[in-house]
């Protein structure tokens, strides 16, 4: 049954008969609340999460009376529809659940566009990305195309400014852009490793209050794989006139992206090469960018539907013990398949040249969420053969069934437009509707709806101490890992504040050791089982997987090499790593008079070992004692300068002080030393300006919210500035309470402050995500 007509039906005809209502999460109704349930023109909340889900089933299941369908049967699809969501066995991404059903319309949460190299080009793509953006969805971009900073422009005759000027500019446009409201905007940039500015692409974000609205990866060819094994050269070639323009060695620059990953997480990699060998539509074009988390390579723009099941909920359970429910997972995987191919029909498309390149090519990205969750009720540990195995059968399934689904609706409603062009054809395949079916998606949002670990991360803590006011203290735990405590007998306060404060069962011997291994968060996981947990599933998905391989701090820049080359070997498309506290780390910069000297470990000549001494002290030193209101009693900060500037800082507390003397004293010391060694005072405050404490208070001029925030902002009156991140921080607390602002233990893989709710982010899939209030970096 081919498309009957162009028109978009009548979704508001459709009824829904089920009566099943969704069991949700304290926290799942408050992202309900807070970013998907509709709102009126004051912001109050006009529907429930049953209209929610039935205006998604409704809207979705009206695509079928395109292809010609009674509306007694939309109905029944619209039921399916409506079940496969409130169960929580299925959701798709935010987009949709967001925009189904109402004025904006725009259903897709990936993006994919050119970078041409005109100037014409260039901001008919900023202009499209900011159209994107407003929608909903997140763009990705190759700044390959761009000639190089200093080559020769003709139109002018000057010189190009290259491409991190460029991303610059589109950086912040997507400042001033937020996401149809409720999403940010988000952007992944790629260049080829064989752009002659890829030295300065891998360190651009060495300051980490630059390019925030980009993730970066580097796209890595075969050919340079080879060269870092062989330790020889590759070629910069000028991507005007392919000209070569010199070579570097392979493992320098390999070694350097590394050295930057090490560092803050940045760039990721992906395999380029590999990501096309797998193209299923390479006679229309090559992939040169993805998704802002990486999971989605697609043709310049192009878009796609991305949802994910929800693996807890295809168990079943006999006799206290838990096992697959394969033929569940089919019927499931069999109505995402429709679910997502019809959103293509009707969805809202923010430009026309998307809408002729998704039609044409129907591409979806079924996956999955909950892997982690499904493993512990199993009881196969993360860190395990079982575990890979386990990811291979669960995936090849999803990936087959999720085929025959699409061949299937192909005999009905005919194969994707450019099916003759595919490798499919090229095969003799049968014909099939989507170009492509499958892809792992970071779910950091929706996996808190479905209540479910994120994607196929491990968890992150098992339990976590929660501050609240008058210094009471709340622990939170896993509630899987609370009710097998429970249930064997191992559960006490005593063991849940062990756990709290360590973030993991490991080490802990009052814990069984059964449950110790079942029971590992993402820090217990060493690098490699990540990896192959990512290439099980890489194995059996379409276009990429979205994971983070997770370090401690105490990871060597080694370590990671190591992991970067094992994905290569076992087949994934591209990596994102995460070293525990590397993003809070602030990089060192040297006075134009202190000697460079190599690191003892390694001959990258693109990185350097800094040593700074400080300054000595002088007999004669002058300053100013300033009187500082504090939550614990008055702190007297003294400020010290000598003839080159501001010198030393002491600070003691007055006879009202309940803070621990030892630890205000220790932060004056080391801000001292950064004095002595030149470090911008300016980044001094920064890194200790909004740092919390239970007992915060009020005085002239705004809040104080520890003893290390008093001494910041004495130090920036002292030096007559008032930072916008001073602002910034006395405008969060006007609207948020204390109860929201601190986080879990110190072993969890936090990367600061929510934006929102002022509660712990966590780094997980390439993406800051917040757990409390569904909060995602990438949107």
């Amino acid at each position: 049954m081919n498309r009957k007509n162009n028109t978009k039906p009548n979704w508001e005809d459709i009824k829904i008969s089920s009566s099943l209502e969704p069991k949700l999460s304290k926290n799942a109704e408050i992202v309900l609340e807070k970013r998907y349930l509709a709102k009126d023109a004051e912001g109050n909340i006009v529907e429930t999460p049953v209209q929610l889900f039935q205006r998604v089933a409704r809207y979705t299941a009206s695509a079928d009376l395109i292809y010609g369908r009674s509306l007694s049967e939309v109905n029944e699809t619209a039921d399916e529809f409506y079940e496969l969501i409130t169960s929580l066995k299925f959701i798709p991404n935010s987009p949709t659940l967001m925009n189904a059903g109402r004025i904006l319309g725009q259903l897709s949460a990936c993006f994919v566009l050119p970078i041409e190299d005109t100037m014409s080009g260039i901001f008919d793509s900023l202009k499209h990305m900011a159209l994107i953006h407003k929608s909903g969805g997140g763009t990705g971009f190759s700044f390959s195309n761009l000639r190089p900073k200093n080559d020769f422009v003709s139109s002018t005759a000057g010189v190009s400014s290259g491409p991190i000027s460029f991303m610059n500019i589109f950086n912040a446009a997507t400042e001033t852009v937020k996401q149809g409201g409720t999403r940010r905007g988000a952007n992944m940039a790629i260049l080829k490793i064989d752009h002659p500015d890829i030295v300065d692409f891998i360190k651009s974000k060495e300051d980490e209050n630059t390019l925030t609205n980009f993730n970066i990866s580097v796209a890595l060819t075969d050919e340079f794989m080879k060269s870092v094994e062989n330790d020889g050269e590759f070629a910069l070639r000028n991507p005007r006139t392919r000209e070569e323009i010199k070579k570097l060695k392979a493992r320098d620059v390999f070694r350097l992206i590394v050295n930057r990953a090490w560092t803050n997480g940045e760039p990721g990699i992906i395999f380029i090469d590999r990501i096309n060998e797998f193209n299923p539509l390479k006679k229309i074009g090559l992939i040169e960018s993805t998704n802002p988390c990486g999971e989605q390579p697609l043709l310049p723009y192009e878009s796609c539907n991305l949802g994910s099941i929800n693996l807890n909920k295809i168990l079943i359970q006999k006799d206290g013990k838990y096992s697959i429910d394969f033929n569940l997972l089919k019927t499931i995987t069999k109505s995402a398949v429709h679910f997502l191919d019809n959103i293509i029909d009707i969805n809202n498309y923010p430009l026309e040249i998307i809408k002729k390149n998704t039609t044409a090519n129907r591409k979806i990205g079924l996956g999955v969420m909950g892997f982690s969750d499904m493993l512990i009720k199993l009881e196969i540990p993360y860190n395990s053969d079982e575990a890979v195995e386990t990811a291979e059968k669960v995936m090849s399934l999803i990936q087959e069934e999720s085929k025959k689904a699409s061949i299937e609706l192909a005999r009905e409603r005919g194969p994707f437009p450019n099916f003759n062009k595919s490798i499919y054809y090229e095969q003799g395949s049968e014909p099939i509707r989507n170009a492509t079916t499958t892809t792992i998606a970071p779910t950091g949002t929706i996996s808190i709806i479905a209540n479910s670990s994120s994607g196929i991360e491990p968890i992150f803590a098992l339990a976590y101490i929660r501050n609240v006011m008058d210094d009471n203290v709340l622990i939170e735990s896993n509630p899987l890992f609370e009710e097998t405590a429970k249930k064997n007998n191992f559960f006490s306060e005593e063991i849940m504040q062990r756990v709290a404060e360590h973030g993991s069962a490991a080490g802990i011997e009052a814990i069984p050791e059964k449950f110790r291994k079942i029971f590992v968060t993402a820090h217990d996981i060493s690098p490699e089982w990540h990896i192959k947990i990512q290439a099980a599933f890489q194995k059996y998905v379409d276009n990429a997987v979205s994971k983070t391989v997770n370090f401690p701090n105490s990871a060597s820049e080694e370590d990671i090499e190591e992991v970067y080359t094992l994905a290569y070997k076992l087949g994934c498309k591209g990596v994102t790593v995460y070293r525990d506290g590397s993003r809070d780390t602030q990089v060192l910069v040297k006075n134009s008079d202190t000697k460079k000297t190599k690191p003892a470990d390694t001959d990258n000549k693109f990185t350097e070992d800094i040593k700074i001494s400080p300054r000595p002290r002088g007999e004669v030193t002058f300053g100013a004692t300033r009187k500082m209101t504090t939550g614990c009693g008055s702190l007297y900060v003294t400020i010290n300068e000598d003839e080159k500037g501001l010198f030393e800082v002491f600070a003691t507390m007055g006879k009202g002080g309940g803070c621990a003397a030892s630890q205000t004293e220790a932060v004056s010391r080391l801000i001292s030393l950064a004095l002595r060694s030149g470090i911008d005072k300016k980044q001094i405050i920064k890194q200790i300006m909004g740092v919390r404490c239970p007992n915060q208070a009020w005085r002239k001029g705004g809040k104080i919210y520890s003893c290390a925030d008093a001494i910041a902002k004495a130090i920036e009156r002292h030096i007559g500035i008032d930072t916008e991140l001073h602002k910034k921080f006395e405008m969060e607390d006007e609207a948020k309470s204390l109860a929201e602002t601190n986080g879990k233990g110190n072993d969890t893989v936090m990367v600061g402050v929510c934006p929102d709710c002022y509660g712990p982010l966590e780094f997980e899939s390439g993406c800051s995500v917040c757990r409390s209030c569904g909060y995602s970096k990438c949107g």
